[in-house]
This record gives C-alpha cells, sequence and structure tokens, in this order.
C-alpha cells in the first residue's frame, strides 16, 4: 500500500508539472544536412541568402564539400541588371533590394558564382550588410537617369551605376584563388556539382490553370520569371517527397501574420471560426471577447486546433494582399509538437538566435496556407507531377 502510495504521489507531482509547463516542444523528425545559419542583417536580401544556403545543401547532397557562397556577389549585380530595366521601362517597376529564388540561379548563369571568402561585399565599414545607405543612393541615381536632363541618355551612366557599386560592394575580381586552385566566376560555377537548369519553381493558385506556368504576380518579381501551377495537395506532395529523398527547398512565404511569432520561432494558423468547433470548446469561445479571443489565439502557450487549408483560402487571401510576399527561407526538413501535430522545420537568414539557434518551426496548415512559391530540384517532384509539367 505505501509502494502505491507513493507511486501516485510521483505520478501527480509529475502530471501537475506538465500541466504548469506552457510553450511548445517540437521533437525533430527526417532533418535534410545544411550549412550554417547565416545573418542578412539590414538588408532585404532574404532572398539570396534563402536561396544560395538551398544551394550549398544541393552542392552537398551531390557530394560536393560544404561550402559557404558569396550573397553579396549575387545582390550586386543583380541590382545593376534591376537597374538597367528600371530605367528601360522608365521607372514602371519595382526597383528595390527585395528579389526572388530565380535571382539567384539566373545570376549564376549569367555572372557565375564565388565563395564567401573571395568576395564579401562589404566594402562600407559595416561588418554585416547594412542597405539603407546604399538603397537611397541607387534609387536616387536611377531616377535622376530617367529624368533625362540631356534628352538623351549618356554613354556614362552604366559605368556611374558601376562606379556606385563597386564603391559600396568592392570591385569584382575576374580571377581568384581558391584551395590552391585558380578559378574566374564562370569556371568555380562550372566547378560545383550542380546545374541550375535542373532548378524550378512551382505555386498553387486558381486565377491560372492548374499544369500551365505563369509569371507570378508579386512586386519582387522584378524579373517577370515564371512558376508552375499545381493543385494544392501537389505542392504539398513536392515538399514530402523532396524532404523524404534528401532535398531542401527554398520557400518563399508570408511571415506579416498574427499567427508568426518571431520571439518563439513558431508560425501557426489558429482556428477561429466557432462553427469549426465542438462542445466545450464552442461554448467558451462563444463567451469570449474579441479582445479575449484574440489574446487566446496568439498567446502561443500551447498547441491548440489550427484551420483546414483550402484551395479557395489560398486564393482569397492572395487577391485579398492577406498574402504577400514576405519571406525566403529555407524548408530543411520535419517536427512535431508534443501533441503530435505536424511541422517543418526552417532555416532563416537572421542569424543564430534564440530559442533554436536559428531555426523556425512552421505548422504545416501555415505551409499550406501562405506559401507563395517554392523553388525544389526538378528531381525532388514525383513523378506522376512531373510528367504533369512536362518536365
Amino acid at each position: 500500500m505505501k509502494r502505491l502510495f507513493v507511486t501516485l504521489l510521483v505520478c501527480m507531482l509529475a502530471f501537475n508539472a506538465f500541466a504548469e509547463e506552457k510553450g511548445y516542444k517540437f521533437t525533430d523528425g527526417k532533418l535534410i544536412k545544411t550549412t550554417s545559419v547565416k545573418n542578412q542583417f539590414r538588408s532585404g536580401t532574404c532572398w539570396c541568402y534563402s536561396a544560395l544556403s538551398w544551394l550549398e545543401n544541393e552542392i552537398m547532397r551531390a557530394g560536393g564539400e560544404e561550402m559557404d557562397l558569396s550573397e553579396m556577389w549575387i545582390v550586386r549585380n543583380v541590382y545593376f541588371e534591376k537597374a538597367v530595366k528600371y530605367v528601360r521601362l522608365h521607372g514602371a517597376l519595382n526597383f528595390a533590394v527585395g528579389g526572388a529564388f530565380h535571382d539567384v540561379t539566373e545570376g549564376i548563369k549569367k555572372y557565375g558564382i564565388v565563395p564567401q571568402e573571395v568576395y564579401q561585399g562589404l566594402n562600407y565599414g559595416t561588418d554585416l550588410p547594412h542597405f539603407n545607405e546604399i538603397d537611397a543612393v541607387l534609387k536616387a541615381y536611377v531616377d535622376a537617369i530617367i529624368k533625362n536632363p540631356n534628352r538623351t541618355l549618356t554613354t556614362a551612366w552604366q559605368a556611374g551605376l558601376n562606379g556606385i557599386l563597386d564603391a559600396y560592394f568592392g570591385k569584382m575580381p575576374e580571377t581568384f584563388e581558391y584551395k590552391g586552385k585558380t578559378y574566374t566566376p564562370q569556371s568555380f560555377a562550372e566547378s560545383l556539382p550542380i546545374n541550375m537548369e535542373d532548378y524550378v519553381s512551382l505555386s498553387s493558385f486558381t486565377h491560372h490553370p492548374f499544369y500551365s506556368t505563369f509569371v507570378i504576380e508579386v512586386p519582387d518579381n522584378w524579373m517577370w520569371a515564371s512558376v508552375h501551377n499545381v493543385p494544392l495537395e501537389e505542392l504539398m506532395a513536392v515538399i514530402d517527397n523532396a524532404i523524404e529523398n534528401d532535398y531542401s527547398i527554398g520557400w518563399a512565404s508570408d511571415v506579416s501574420e498574427k499567427g508568426f511569432n518571431r520571439a518563439k520561432a513558431i508560425a501557426v494558423v489558429p482556428e477561429d471560426n466557432v462553427d469549426n468547433m465542438s462542445g466545450t470548446d464552442a461554448e467558451r469561445w462563444g463567451a469570449m471577447t474579441a479582445k479575449e479571443r484574440d489574446q487566446a489565439l496568439y498567446s502561443f502557450d500551447k498547441p491548440g486546433k489550427e484551420k483546414t487549408i483550402t484551395q479557395q483560402m489560398r486564393q482569397e487571401a492572395y487577391d485579398n494582399y492577406q498574402t504577400t510576399d514576405d519571406h525566403g527561407m529555407v524548408i530543411i526538413g520535419t517536427a512535431t509538437d508534443q501533441c503530435g501535430n505536424p511541422y517543418f522545420k526552417v532555416k532563416n537568414s537572421w542569424g543564430v538566435m534564440s530559442p533554436y539557434d536559428g531555426y523556425y518551426y512552421f505548422s504545416r496548415p501555415f505551409v499550406e496556407y501562405k506559401t507563395l512559391s517554392i523553388m525544389v530540384n526538378k528531381n525532388a517532384i514525383p513523378k506522376v507531377i512531373r510528367k504533369k509539367l512536362g518536365l
């Protein structure tokens, strides 16, 4: 009897301790080998950090060595290309530091790539990217060119643009030494065990036919690049198949959501419709004020019921500017919370920070709802879907 009492007491204490414990507890599932977390700091260059991080993973997956590729090499060259197009269009283009994953793959095709140690791109006195001045100076310059005070553009304006870019990012080397070998940026790109032609972008919206390509209509798509359009369930099947077969995924998403908590590194889509609740949950919800409901939904004290995401919900959020092209990251694996709910583990580019050393956990409903597009190796796409897309 005494032994039974002690056992019951221990169980009660353990239960009470668990009941008092708040927050999310994640257990990682399948994880893809990835390079270190970087820090884009005060620059809108997530598109480049995430795409290069994802390509670094691809290099390792293909049997290459772990390496750190230069983000600013791409940013500097893409800024030049964007400025030229901006001037050609008389300013009718989004001229800002934002971009997309295809900026990186297309940039590598045209300009090659170099290791981080060869081109850090920080030629203005800081240890991390700080773009407030760079952005303002470049925008002022191209706007002055568009005003065309001579009534015709001079032959010097692109040289002037390159002068500004060289001043802030540094002159681009024509050749460089890396681990005992001499390369050009192009030959270094060719030496990598990956092919830029293997990478494709996918999205899922109903304002264009499925299994077609369309130019995704977001301001940062200054290059007017196309994505392959698939139904939501097939977009998620691509993500699942990629992870299962050791491919990471470049992920463009919207993080300007109440369900995204930067400090806790969690993103969820809480159920807020009483019609989708039952029993005591519905009764409790119905008795709350709007403020109390908001606090309950976004306290992030513990896992709760999330919305069931539909294709129509995705489309309405996109059409009404509730889903916007905010941020680029890399999906590197899966996880579950303490209730068994599924999540994706995501590598960010905001530096190594707590609580998960720069990694974030996004619930599966959040990824279903807020994905703008993904970029993957075409070989990561299930064969039946690849056939529908003609890949």
